[in-house]
């Protein structure tokens, strides 16, 4: 059986998750716009910024990350003119790490579906004298139904999945920053391997019912385009 302990880490994965896939769909949104529809040369170096997490080493972008966040840093500074704590080893630590690192998890899927909308969609709804933004809700966002849903399963599970990030800004406090990665490999280190198995095939059994039902629903999206 799963410990009290095991219980509380993969409530605060699912709410680290949960909490970092709604960010970042209100951010990804329109980066993935922007960038499906802009032709500046700024394009380019936008777009290898957003996907610089899938090749650098997580431990190298987490440590930049603590040192951005800490007392010294911009952002520390920042909220420590707010008056708010710094953010290393908090949740919300968690929360700002995760969104920089599951960022091409949703932006990718979502520039792909809004670049094969097309201009022809968004050109006839010009023509009936429907502003930009109703073009963009009534007929780019339910053409791009697919990729929101990828987007969505793939940043949720990704973030699930996060060790080096969450290790270097949240550090192993129980109940504040202990996701369900790192408390397997404090059943590991401490050599309580049956522990560690019974979290592990938690999470197996979480990434193949995702994966599964990406592959499932698939189909299904081609069929109705």
């Amino acid at each position: 059986m799963l410990t009290q302990g095991d219980l509380q880490a993969i409530w605060l994965t699912v709410r680290l998750a949960a909490t970092v896939t709604c960010i970042l769909l209100l951010i990804g949104t329109p980066i993935a716009w922007w960038l499906a529809r802009t032709r500046t040369w700024w394009k380019g170096p936008i777009g290898a910024i957003v996907a610089l997490p899938l090749v650098l080493p997580p431990s190298v972008l987490g440590f930049y990350l603590l040192l951005a966040m800490g007392p010294n840093g911009p952002v520390g500074r920042l909220t420590g003119a707010l008056g708010l704590a710094p953010l290393p080893f908090t949740f919300w630590g968690l929360v700002v790490a995760s969104v920089f690192y599951s960022m091409p998890f949703m932006v990718q899927p979502l520039q792909t579906a809004f670049e094969a909308v097309g201009d022809r969609p968004l050109e006839v709804a010009a023509t009936l004298r429907a502003s930009p933004l109703d073009a963009f809700f009534t007929i780019a966002v339910p053409l791009a139904a697919p990729g929101f849903l990828t987007a969505f399963i793939l940043t949720f599970a990704h973030t699930v999945g996060e060790f080096g990030v969450v290790l270097m800004i949240g550090g192993n406090l129980p109940g504040e920053t202990r996701v369900a990665s790192v408390a397997i490999y404090d059943h590991v280190e401490a050599l309580e391997y049956m522990r560690a198995h019974r979290l592990a095939i938690v999470m197996l059994i979480f990434s193949f019912v995702v994966l599964l039902a990406l592959y499932v629903w698939r189909p299904h999206s081609r069929k109705g385009t």
